[in-house]
Formats: C-alpha cells, sequence, structure tokens
C-alpha cells in the first residue's frame, strides 16, 4: 500500500492471483471428491491441458464483472458477483473443454467446483474486502459548485454503498480563496458545477500544485475532451476532438456483436418467452406483445416490441406518461417480468432487425424526445448510434435518473465505446436483473436540491 492508502499495482495482482489459485483449487479438489482420492490419468491430463486457458477466461470474465473493485460496494455485492461468475465459468469449462476437446471434465465435477468455488471465493474475497475497507485510508472530498449541484452531489456521495468518498466540506462561493485554506485537509476536490473561467484555471492549478486529486462533473464542455487525438504540426501540438460517433470499422464489429449475441439469447431465452407469453394471455385481456413507437439512430422511428406489462388501456386517457415507482397502470404479472426484464426480451427480434443495438442508449418515445431536443440541446447527439436493450445508464446509473443524467451517461458511451466496453456492460447488466433500486421508476422528488433540506453541518459549507 502505498503513502496515500491507495492499494499498487503489485498489490492487485497478487489478490487476482491467488483469486486464481482459489479456483483452480477448487477445481482440483472437485477431481479428488468425483475419483474419491484418486484421479484417473486421462481426467488429470485433461485438467493440466485446460488449467491455463481456464485461469485466463476465470480472469478476463472478473475483470469485467467488476470483482476486484472494492470502493462504492457492499459484502451483498461480493456474494453476488461471485454467484454470477461462478454460473458463467461454469458455462465456459464446457465451451473451452468441448473446443479443445477436452471432453475427460465430468458434469459432477463442473458442478462441484461451482459449489467449493463460490463458498471459497465469497469466503477470500470477503476477507479481501474487509482487509481493504480496513487498511485502505479514507479519501476526503470537498465539493466546489452551486447549491443545485453540490446538494445531489452529496446526496451520492453518502449513499449506502459509497464505503471510501466522505464529504467533508463544500464551497459554494470564493472557490479559490475558500479552496486554498482547506485544500491541505482533503484528498479530492470535486468540481461540481461550471464557474468563471479565470477562477476555474487558478483551481486547477491549485490542485496541482497540492498533488491533490480532481473530479470533475460530466458537462458537456468536459465530454468533449475524452479520447482525444494529439496531433503534430511542426512546434505546434493540437488537441482533436473525437466526437461523438463511433467509427464505421467498430460500428460494423457491433452490429456482428449484436447478431450473434441475440440470436445466441434468442435460443437461451426462448424457454422464459414461451412462459411470459402464456402468463401474459391468461392474465389480463389484450395482446401478448405491445408495440410502441420509439426512436433510434438518426432520430428514425420504429415500433419496439415488448411483452405487455401494463392493461391494454393504460394510456388511453392520460396519453404518454414516464414510467414511474409502483405504478398502478402495471399488471401483477407485469411487475414481475419487468422486475426480471422479460418484458423486454421481444426486443431481440429489433436487434436482428437492425432497429436496435444489444448496447446503447435506451429508445425513447417521439413525444418525450421532442420534448427533450427542445429542453437540451445535446439531447440529439445520444441519437448518433442505435438504441440499445440495456446501456451504461442502465448499468451504472438508475432506472429513476432524470433524463439529463442518462443522457451524460449515453454520451460518455458513446465517447468510450469499445468491444470489451459493450462486454462488460452486458455482464454487469446481469448483475443489475436483481438489483431492485434499478427497477424503479421516476420519482420527482428523489434528488435533493437544497443544503437546508440535508443533514450537513452547516460550519463545513464555505462561501
Amino acid at each position: 500500500m502505498n503513502k496515500s492508502g491507495e492499494w499498487g499495482a503489485a498489490r492487485r495482482f497478487f489478490i487476482i492471483l491467488m483469486d486464481v489459485v482459489a479456483y483452480i483449487f477448487s477445481v482440483y479438489f472437485s477431481f479428488w471428491l468425483k475419483f474419491g482420492g484418486t484421479i484417473p490419468t486421462r481426467n488429470f491430463q485433461t485438467f493440466e491441458s485446460s488449467a491455463l486457458f481456464i485461469s485466463v477466461f476465470f480472469i478476463i470474465l472478473n475483470v469485467l464483472l467488476g470483482t476486484y473493485v472494492f470502493y462504492n460496494r457492499i459484502v451483498s455485492d461480493i456474494v453476488f458477483v461471485t454467484v454470477i461468475g461462478q454460473f458463467l465459468m461454469s458455462l465456459g469449462i464446457m465451451i473451452i473443454t468441448f473446443a479443445g476437446r477436452w471432453f475427460a471434465f465430468p458434469r459432477t465435477v463442473i458442478l462441484l467446483s461451482f459449489l467449493l468455488g463460490t463458498v471459497l471465493l465469497i469466503i477470500y474475497r470477503t476477507i479481501i474486502y474487509k482487509a481493504y475497507m480496513k487498511l485502505s485510508s479514507d479519501k476526503k472530498v470537498t465539493i466546489l459548485g452551486i447549491e443545485k449541484d453540490v446538494a445531489p452531489a452529496i446526496q451520492n456521495f453518502s449513499s449506502q454503498k459509497n464505503n471510501k468518498h466522505k464529504v467533508q466540506s463544500v464551497v459554494l462561493d470564493h472557490f479559490y480563496d475558500n479552496l486554498a485554506e482547506i485544500i491541505d485537509d482533503v484528498d479530492i476536490v470535486y468540481l461540481a458545477s461550471e464557474i468563471d473561467e479565470s477562477e476555474k484555471i487558478r483551481v486547477y492549478q491549485l490542485v496541482t500544485k497540492k498533488e491533490k486529486k480532481l473530479f470533475l462533473n460530466t458537462t458537456f464542455e468536459n465530454l468533449v475532451t475524452i479520447n482525444p487525438n494529439i496531433m503534430n504540426f511542426e512546434d505546434e501540438s493540437i488537441i482533436e476532438s473525437s466526437g461523438f460517433r463511433i467509427p464505421s470499422e467498430d460500428a460494423m464489429l457491433k452490429r456482428l456483436f449484436d447478431i450473434v449475441v441475440s440470436l445466441v439469447l434468442l435460443v437461451i431465452a426462448s424457454p422464459f418467452m414461451l412462459t411470459t407469453a402464456i402468463l401474459v394471455k391468461v392474465t389480463s385481456p389484450g395482446p401478448i406483445i405491445y408495440k410502441q413507437i420509439r426512436i433510434t439512430q438518426k432520430q428514425r422511428e420504429f415500433p419496439i416490441y415488448k411483452f405487455r406489462s401494463m392493461s391494454a388501456t393504460a394510456e388511453s386517457k392520460s396519453g404518454p406518461v414516464l414510467a414511474k415507482s409502483n405504478d398502478a397502470r402495471v399488471t401483477p404479472v407485469g411487475k414481475f417480468i419487468r422486475a426480471v426484464r422479460f418484458d423486454e426480451l421481444p426486443q431481440l427480434i429489433n436487434v436482428l432487425k437492425g432497429d436496435m443495438s444489444i448496447i446503447g442508449p435506451r429508445p425513447e418515445r417521439p413525444f418525450f424526445v421532442e420534448q427533450f431536443n427542445q429542453e437540451n440541446p445535446y439531447y440529439y447527439l445520444r441519437h448518433n448510434v442505435r438504441a440499445g436493450i440495456t446501456g451504461y445508464a442502465q448499468v451504472y446509473g438508475k432506472y429513476a435518473s432524470d433524463y439529463n443524467s442518462k443522457l451524460k451517461f449515453d454520451l460518455l458511451y458513446i465517447k468510450k465505446y469499445s468491444f470489451m466496453l459493450d462486454l462488460k456492460i452486458l455482464l454487469q447488466t446481469i448483475k443489475i436483473l436483481f438489483d431492485k433500486v434499478s427497477s424503479q421508476g421516476l420519482e420527482e422528488d428523489e434528488i435533493c436540491t437544497s443544503l437546508d433540506k440535508m443533514d450537513f453541518p452547516k460550519e463545513k459549507i464555505l462561501q
């Protein structure tokens, strides 16, 4: 651990290495149990031949699942990610052993390794998590900005899962002068609002000089600078903005990914889709599949397919309405299929048709798109890519967030796009299927914008 209390690369490497050792041991011990302590030569050679491939797959899978990220986590997250990871590893072993023709992996061994590995890894990872919580230092944060931006930032930092970032103070005015007085007592300076350019530069200079970390909010100005291309003309170095589009060669790979994944998921999900269709049909009158016009790439309209989760006349009188928590229009079966996202499964057909992507900004209705385009001049940028079944905002944000918050996630996704990011979001989506917070609807009063309504010490507010 370094002087700042952060976990260094060597420690992280050791944690991952021991994680792999624990998993491989569970596989070996499963063979030992299966064969009563004497593993046949053929089976042991199978284990030896495939161990390296299984280990690499194990590391990649768990990195993508975020297993080794301990901040903003609680123990239940570690347990759940481990169970999901072990389930996917069991499927992966079947694929790896089939592809390598290592057929001496008995199904009993795969089942035992799932059970033993899950228990062993939960114990090991919980110990590491507890050590992280105890040994790594808390990060003291000061937030700079206007009150309406500072209050929700404090609210986010105060969430149950935020275990390491603690808001020490807030600065609402005279930003540089107030920051200069307290900067030696904080670790992170978070600039939550746009401030005067000259004062912002002085704040940057102070943070750099004092070697503190700088957090910036996701304004359009800051988003533009992500993933720049550096160009040199003689003595002049220029930063070229990458724009809010996915390069054509990446778009082709993304489309291929969409087709393959949607076909695989349709095969896997077909029993669940059949069951859902029957439940919808027998529990409420109306069609099984609900079609609704949404907006996708280039602001093109298309009919989205979903299993109907509301009554057939849900909006006959009210007109278009955003979904809310405990929405009375949702049927009992609808609540369940929404909670587990089964209502979204018919959208795999939309993906095959080219209307949608597996990963991308969630498609919105024309009524709201027109409204949001008028309210936010950058909203149209999210339509530079196909709409998605799941996305960056759904995985890393809350379903209850307003459209501006979701837009920032969507633009971040476009800027940071890569094949590995799509794969990561797809795996992370599995986790949020069982996260009740991510299934909530929009609540206007959930976001606090006034410090007076918060239990934040007045003496820590600098103006």
